[in-house]
């Protein structure tokens, strides 16, 4: 009996505790998002570790990058419930997956997407269910909408082809999405990148006139922060060449490289051997990408 009346008591104790755990769980799945202000009438969205812009005017709303489908939905009705406004044009900062999908909430509702003309095809081809940009260029559009405006550029091939950054004059911010982390290193093995072009982007960048870089990952910064990125990149480049040139295999230079200069920066540890390993096959490959 005594047995028994044991068992009974720790099956009722799980069926009490699963409910919590499964709460639990589900409580860490929700995404975390937020739309918080820059300046002015400028704001940052974030869906977990994403982030994109959202610019009010008295005409409308211009959105940068939309994420996910999901993430969109909750951005357009926290647009509508905070500032009961429509979104008019949505651009996509380039074409990976991570950044524009979700676009198609806000054409369906008749938002213009925006992009890079080589960022059109990709889209269209990758993603089917995407909304394809119906608005594209070369080189630089201004938008106007509401007395307000923003300046896209596409400031060259980096972490990606079609890749263009967003300035709104009037609260002297720029947004740059994957290509200038905040003291952090690049994405993993550089993978889709275009180098040395890359340097010449971030240069271009520093040319701008901007005080608060806002980026598509991360927290914000500075014109200090792009520069101090490109210096990294070409202190990267620098040891795997030497490296290279003293014969080191690249296995051994992924475990010798050290770049101490920026051991505090995000992502050091885990990712500086494959920064080296991508490093060491672009210049491998002698071809800029």
């Amino acid at each position: 009996m005594r047995r028994f009346m044991a068992i009974a008591a720790a099956v009722l104790a799980v069926a009490f505790l699963a409910p919590t755990a499964d709460a639990q769980q589900q409580q860490q799945q929700e995404p975390r998002r937020a739309l918080t202000k820059i300046a002015g009438d400028l704001y940052r969205w974030q869906n977990n570790f994403h982030f994109g812009v959202v610019y009010v005017t008295p005409a409308g709303v211009i959105v940068g990058d939309t994420i996910n489908a999901a993430a969109a939905t909750w951005l357009k009705d926290e647009i509508a419930r905070q500032f009961n406004q429509p979104v008019k044009y949505v651009f996509l900062s380039h074409d990976h997956a991570d950044h524009a999908s979700g676009a198609e909430v806000f054409a369906a509702a008749g938002a213009t997407v925006i992009a890079h003309e080589r960022a059109r095809p990709k889209i269209a081809s990758n993603r089917p269910s995407a909304a394809v940009p119906t608005l594209t260029f070369t080189d630089k559009m201004t938008l106007e909408l509401g007395g307000k405006t923003v300046e896209l550029t596409h400031v060259g091939r980096n972490h990606s082809d079609n890749m263009i950054v967003a300035r709104f004059p009037a609260e002297q911010v720029l947004f740059v999405v994957d290509f200038i982390p905040i003291k952090g290193l690049a994405f993993r093995d550089l993978g889709d990148c275009y180098y040395p072009d890359w340097l010449e982007s971030v240069r271009r960048v520093e040319a701008m006139d901007f005080q608060t870089l806002t980026p598509g990952h991360g927290p914000l910064g500075t014109k200090a922060d792009a520069t101090a990125f490109r210096e990294y990149l070409q202190d990267l480049e620098a040891a795997v060449r030497k490296g290279m040139a003293d014969g080191k295999s690249v296995d051994q230079l992924k475990t010798e490289v050290a770049l101490d200069k920026y051991k505090d920066w995000a992502d050091y540890k885990d990712y500086l051997p494959l920064n080296v390993q991508g490093m060491h096959r672009l210049l491998s490959a002698g071809r800029p990408g």
